[in-house]
């Protein structure tokens, strides 16, 4: 952070003026402002700046002081933000810069440290073994949309301040407290998009984001400063969320149909149990309906004797019966409500 803070002295990210007017005394920016076509060296031009300082910042945060290839997708922000910024006339876009400097430019295409071939070094930090490769890898972040990507850019800028202005030996730190409070609503307001998923660039900034600034308590521990009243950040919002809420919810709704199937076949099974029920009903309805209409005499005493005598056990089986599965009836009934 400490190598963007000290860039914007000579190249500023907004409409100010530069504190350093002359921005080849920052390293050895001056031969990296050359875009590779010509032996001159020397920025000319505000793409010229732009482009050196972009050699320069792979240089010193990936290759000397080895911040890890994620520091590229920082980069890169910066780059794509610095040039919507300027909006040249002749480079109006990223892929505009990328083909005129970047994509036959000999500092990308092959690492060059001083005249000094640092491809190996480089490949032991990235596993590639110059800055074009690096980038290659990182061009989705570009597919971003500018609004996104100036609040990236903002959010970024705002933990660069917590980290450059806390202060050892401090009991707390009021600047960094500000700061989180800038870079939690900046962040809150990223992680509303609804059309976050973890395989798209959005997702990958975003989180690398919040990974460095939860990062930011141990380096408050290391450097013995209080940071408890930084606020936390809530977790990421991506699709996948939504995907498997509703896969609960289906799961429910599964188990739900489940229960009212097996009530369903609960309440058949005692249907069929109650027919033998009926169909003892319908026996004694059948001997009353012949006996009434026979005009027979000797014929009807003699089913009137038939049912006298019939008609007890049928009446003691037909309590033996109905009493049992009453209480089959009922446990069942019992279990299902």
């Amino acid at each position: 952070c400490m190598r963007f803070s000290n860039l914007r002295n000579y190249l500023p990210d907004d409409s100010s003026t530069a504190k350093n007017s002359d921005i080849h005394k920052l390293g050895n920016i001056k031969d990296y402002c050359s875009n590779g076509k010509s032996e001159e060296t020397g920025c000319k031009t505000d793409i010229d700046k732009i482009n050196g300082a972009c050699l320069w910042l792979f240089e010193q945060l990936i290759l000397k002081n080895k911040k890890g290839i994620n520091m590229a997708e920082y980069i890169i922000i910066w780059l794509s933000y610095m040039l919507n910024l300027k909006n040249d006339k002749k480079i109006k876009n990223f892929n505009d810069f990328y083909t005129n400097y970047i994509e036959k430019n000999g500092y990308y295409i092959k690492c060059d440290n001083r005249g000094n071939d640092c491809s190996d070094e480089l490949k032991e930090i990235t596993k590639y073994t110059n800055y074009k490769e690096i980038i290659d890898t990182k061009k989705e972040l570009l597919n971003i949309n500018f609004e996104y990507l100036s609040k990236f850019y903002d959010a970024f800028k705002s933990l660069c301040n917590m980290y450059t202005e806390l202060a050892a030996g401090e009991s707390k730190c009021k600047k960094c407290l500000e700061n989180a409070n800038e870079f939690v609503k900046t962040y809150d307001e990223l992680n509303k998009n609804s059309n976050i998923t973890k395989d798209n660039p959005y997702y990958q900034v975003l989180s690398t984001l919040s990974n460095d600034y939860d990062n930011f308590k141990n380096y408050c521990n290391e450097n013995k400063v209080d940071c408890s009243d930084i606020p936390s950040l809530s977790p990421i919002n991506t699709k996948e969320n939504g995907v498997q809420n509703y896969g609960k919810i289906s799961e429910q709704n599964r188990q739900s149909f489940e229960n009212i199937s097996e009530v369903t076949s609960s309440s058949s099974s005692i249907t069929s149990k109650l027919v033998p029920v009926l169909s003892i009903f319908g026996a004694i309805a059948f001997f009353l309906g012949i006996s009434y209409k026979v005009n027979n005499k000797n014929l009807k005493n003699y089913f009137h004797y038939i049912y006298a005598n019939v008609n007890k056990k049928i009446i003691r089986f037909l309590t033996f019966y109905t009493s049992i599965h009453y209480l089959d009836f009922g446990n069942e009934f019992k279990k299902n409500i």
